[in-house]
């Protein structure tokens, strides 16, 4: 990560192109349709059509950059640190389908937590790979959530030896926060000669702690951070970080694979001015958010049980409070906050410097004044879910497939990845087998009908 002085004069050649475009007055006689001009009256982001284009000249070319997009990704590896960093306008998801592809071959196996999302297993899917699982040390009633070691990887590589697996991929931090020990993790997967891909997906911003515990800087051979996610970058914007050079090569190849050919201009000029942003005070910013949540934390704590978490997090574990966490979230709802994520036991917040003293304060008042049965409720009984294997995961998905009944598909092989969005964990995977502990944990989820393989 570089520091202020030396990122003071970062330029912005995406957004300035865009800029320039919208002003000249240039007949667009290209794509798109709108013409960069707002067909809608009163439209509140009339202006953003204007900086919408397609690969005109000048515009570069994402998946074939050697232009303005160029520069603007080599700006984001000097801030991050890395080797290389490319821009993903599909999201986390097309990062975690280039990462897979670039070192996995087709047919083979990789080594993954079984807190991973949903796009893990449809990649998995696409490449016909066998995901070999490590469970984690599920938490609190939690079904998506827990922590894993490097212990677990270590035997986990041992155990799927035979398998030949080509990499291990984390998830870290998961939805709730949980954050793994990359650094050890790095150097088993190292010692046992298999690279380490991470989804960092929620910390694209801890590689600007004062000590950078980002995945790249922690000894990951690749990472993907969702932009959006964290930083004032547009829904949809991510990073693939490079931490080996081997794979630099192929990161391109395997993006245009996956990506679309028409990426938003609007994304990547929201990442473009985010370069700008982070090289400026956002390491100061964050520094005084954090210090501002983490004193919320601890006025809470008498309250509330909090969970430990990724700095930007606020998970609090609902049932000590006689409440489950659907219930808390719509007390907060109530009050004027929305929460990112509740399921029956907890209640997941996610803030940012971009947020303001006022929104954190708010929020407290809101927890704080929330009315508490103090009766705890006991969590629900579930054992973690680790379904039998029947066919891999991309038979399961192309086969002929039918629809049932929760209660009916005891038995019966998964046809595609039952989650609920988010987290988008799934609780039973493409290609395994339905028994009733499943059956619970969708229950739990108010999943009520499966696709399974006829």
């Amino acid at each position: 990560m570089i520091h202020k002085k030396e990122a003071i004069n970062m330029n912005t050649p995406i957004y300035d192109f865009l800029q320039k475009y919208s002003e000249s007055g240039t007949v667009r006689a290209h794509m798109p349709g709108h013409k960069g001009k707002s067909p809608f009256d009163d439209c509140g982001f009339g202006d953003a059509f204007g900086y919408d284009i397609t690969e005109i000249k000048g515009a570069d070319s994402l998946f074939e950059a050697d232009g303005i997009i160029a520069e603007s990704e080599k700006n984001a590896s000097v801030l991050f640190g890395t080797a290389a960093t490319f821009f993903s306008a599909g999201g986390s998801t097309l990062c975690i389908q280039t990462m897979l592809a670039a070192v996995c071959n087709t047919g083979g196996a990789v080594i993954c937590g079984r807190n991973s999302h949903r796009s893990v297993i449809n990649a998995c899917v696409l490449l016909d790979l066998e995901p070999c699982w490590i469970y984690p040390d599920y938490q609190d009633g939690s079904a998506v959530s827990g922590k894993i070691t490097a212990e677990a990887v270590r035997e986990a590589i041992k155990e799927y030896a035979e398998k030949k697996p080509s990499c291990v991929f984390m998830t870290s931090p998961d939805y709730l926060g949980q954050v793994a020990d990359i650094k050890a993790i790095a150097e088993v997967c190292h010692d046992a000669g298999l690279p380490l891909l991470v989804d960092n997906a929620h910390g694209a911003y801890l590689a600007f702690l004062e000590k950078s515990l980002h995945p790249i800087a922690l000894g990951a051979d690749m990472c993907c951070d969702s932009a959006h996610k964290t930083l004032p970058v547009l829904t949809g914007g991510a990073y693939l970080h490079m931490g080996n050079e081997k794979y630099i090569g192929d990161a391109k190849r395997c993006m245009a694979l996956f990506g679309s050919t028409s990426p938003s201009y609007l994304i990547m000029a929201s990442m473009d001015l985010c370069n700008k942003y982070l090289a400026e005070d956002f390491q100061a910013r964050l520094k005084k958010t954090i210090d501002a949540l983490d004193g919320m934390k601890e006025r809470l704590s008498p309250v509330y049980t909090i969970c430990p978490s990724e700095p930007l997090k606020l998970s609090i574990y609902a049932l000590p409070c006689g409440l489950t966490g659907y219930e808390l979230a719509d007390r907060l709802r109530e009050n004027g906050t929305e929460p990112e994520y509740a399921d029956g036991t907890h209640v997941v917040m996610m803030f940012s410097p971009a947020g303001t003293e006022e929104d954190l304060a708010r929020t407290e008042t809101a927890l704080q004044s929330v009315r508490m049965p103090r009766i705890f409720l006991e969590p629900p009984l579930f054992e973690p879910s680790r379904p039998e294997r029947a066919m891999s995961p991309r038979k399961a998905f192309f086969a002929e497939k039918e629809s049932v009944p929760i209660e009916k598909s005891v038995g019966r092989v998964a046809a595609e990845s039952v989650t609920v969005c988010p987290p988008c964990v799934p609780a039973v995977a493409s290609g395994e087998v339905i028994d009733e502990n499943v059956v619970k944990i969708l229950k739990m989820y108010s999943i009520f009908s499966v696709n399974v393989v006829k």
